[in-house]
């Protein structure tokens, strides 16, 4: 989804929660990472990556100014011959400690491993923050870890994909940096330009 389609889908939802909602989850994200210039670690489950909300969230760290929104994907598996920055497993979340950020992206449930791991997180004093597809108390437990947690029940005219894209977008617009003084309206028209060009190949 690019930038044109998230204004879009900005005006399709206007009036309804889900701007509000996404919005204040943002917040809680870029206060976060802002906190002690803390990491962003980023994961999914072990059937999920997240590839694309780090590939928007590097945008947008890029973008913004703000390079603590560029994330650390955190992979159940690695395979081998993998980069640096691919290479980052679960064990990195055992070593979060305060002043870090553990971002969590369960689509279909997080599964018992990755609440533990979250759990070492949550103890070791990094905010942790989730977000998931589940019905409405289906992932109770990541829930209960979580500093700040946006649900998409499967009743929803949202899926976890959009949430993710409006999350990440207005986490860079939020907070544009100091003497930029960017409207929303000329970032869009860059970023528009840049429909045409070949994918980042950071991820």
């Amino acid at each position: 989804m690019d930038a044109v389609r998230v204004a879009l889908l900005r005006e399709v939802l206007a009036g309804t929660e889900w701007l509000q909602d996404t919005r204040r989850f943002a917040g809680a994200l870029r206060t976060s990472v802002a906190r002690d210039d803390g990491g962003l670690l980023l994961v999914g489950t072990a059937e999920y990556e997240p590839w694309h909300l780090a590939a928007h969230l590097d945008d947008e760290a890029a973008w913004s100014g703000l390079s603590q929104l560029s994330p650390t994907l955190v992979r159940h598996r690695v395979p081998p011959r993998s980069p640096a920055h691919l290479s980052v497993g679960l064990g990195r979340l055992e070593a979060a400690r305060r002043g870090e950020t553990v971002l969590v992206v369960a689509e279909g449930g997080p599964g018992a491993g990755l609440l533990e791991r979250v759990h070492d997180a949550r103890r070791g004093g990094a905010t942790v923050l989730a977000l998931d597809d589940a019905e409405e108390g289906a992932d109770a437990e990541l829930h209960s870890l979580a500093h700040d947690a946006l649900s998409v029940p499967a009743s929803s005219v949202m899926d976890l994909d959009m949430v993710q894209h409006l999350v990440s977008a207005a986490a860079g617009e939020n907070s544009p940096p100091p003497g930029h003084g960017r409207r929303f309206r000329d970032r869009l028209s860059r970023l528009a330009e840049q429909l045409t060009a070949p994918p980042p190949t950071r991820w």
